[in-house]
């Protein structure tokens, strides 16, 4: 996510007053913030979710209405997302 840079300390102030509320989401077993080491402004979050379904649940949820409808104001490209999975080591 690549943010407006007068807003990045605005989507901080947001991500770590919501981040326990999704980490304790129905089966999310973490979110973490991560951010570009070549520009202050692009983040990503990476979350782990039980299953599919249980993604789709938290992005149906009000909680992600609510952050969402925050954190789109601040963007200042259009933000990517992807689901992954864990390929064995």
């Amino acid at each position: 996510m690549e943010f407006q840079q007068a807003k990045v300390d605005t989507f901080l102030d947001l991500f770590y007053k919501t981040r326990d509320k999704i980490a304790g989401f129905d089966g999310c077993s973490g979110v973490e913030l991560l951010n570009s080491i070549d520009a202050g402004n692009i983040f990503f979050t990476y979350s782990k979710w039980e299953s599919e379904q249980h993604l789709e649940n938290y992005r149906r949820s009000e909680l992600f209405r609510q952050t969402w409808t925050i954190t789109k104001e601040l963007f200042c490209n259009k933000p990517e997302a992807w689901s992954l999975t864990q390929l064995g080591t």
